[in-house]
């Protein structure tokens, strides 16, 4: 008894002194990585920290002094935010439906092809991993500047995010209507569509509806690499300086009330679908 007792406080002191090493070793590299950057920082880090706020405070400083002439910014710049939100509905639309297929075939009990299941899920972690802004600057080398190439970046990374989330709730659903529809000679898309999504439908919505507000802001953000929407407009006037900086408050403004607008929408639908779901299943 006593030789188990003291093997496991060995183990346990062994175990001590590993996490001790690999917390000092984890503090030398970032350490080290953080002066490496510095040094090669043009103004360095510690010197430019009394200068963070100052481009915040000149945004509010001319926003404040002409705020008469922000609502004519909100009407000017209305038209690139509805062109934001329809690229983040249209990429949400196709990488959902795209990621709905692929969820199906990646799903263990459920894929038609076992073999595949691991190769197509490296290709939703591949989709997942590469950011949407390098695809979206490599498309608009290939197709030239707009909305289509930033459409397309964030289909393709709502593919692999949706695609595994989809997965994970295939994995949940009840077997036995899919063993029900195969036994009376339903096809493999026809066991799917009636056995498998009408179980696992509102949460698919659920994560739809919250990637949808994901994708507003990364197609904000791709509009600095020059695909278009509303982000195009707030770096054209960041850039500017002095003078138009009234204009970037106004869309940092539209960007923020439009966010907060869509969570709360897409929140209240999403907690409808899914408390809405699970009571019907407490019901039956």
């Amino acid at each position: 008894m006593r030789n188990i007792h003291d093997e496991y406080l060995a183990q346990v002191r062994a175990k001590r002194l590993l996490n001790t090493i690999l917390l000092l070793v984890f503090i030398v590299l970032m350490v080290a990585g953080f002066q490496t950057a510095n040094a090669r920082n043009a103004g360095g880090f510690i010197d430019g920290l009394p200068n963070t706020f100052d481009f915040m405070a000149d945004v509010v400083g001319e926003a404040v002094e002409r705020a008469h002439l922000l609502p004519g910014y909100f009407v000017k710049y209305l038209p690139s935010l509805i062109e934001t939100v329809n690229i983040a509905g249209a990429s949400t639309l196709l990488g959902a439906l795209f990621a709905l297929c692929i969820s199906m075939l990646v799903t263990r009990g459920l894929a038609p092809v076992p073999w595949a299941i691991m190769p197509l899920r490296r290709v939703l972690d591949i989709l997942r991993a590469v950011p949407e802004i390098v695809v979206a600057l490599v498309l608009i080398f290939l197709l030239g500047g707009g909305p289509v190439p930033a459409m397309i970046a964030i289909a393709l990374h709502t593919v692999g995010a949706l695609g595994k989330l989809f997965s994970e709730v295939n994995e949940n659903a009840s077997l036995k209507p899919v063993e029900g529809l195969e036994s009376v000679g339903a096809g493999w898309v026809q066991r799917m569509m009636l056995g498998v999504v009408p179980q696992v439908a509102p949460n698919y919505l659920s994560y739809a509806l919250l990637r949808f507000e994901i994708n507003i802001r990364a197609s904000a953000i791709l509009g600095f690499v020059g695909a278009g929407g509303i982000g195009y407009d707030l770096r054209n006037t960041m850039s500017w300086g002095q003078g138009k900086f009234d204009e970037a408050a106004a869309i940092f403004l539209l960007l923020f009330m439009t966010i907060v607008i869509v969570d709360q929408i897409s929140s209240h639908f999403r907690n409808r679908l899914t408390h809405g779901a699970m009571r019907g299943e407490a019901r039956v």
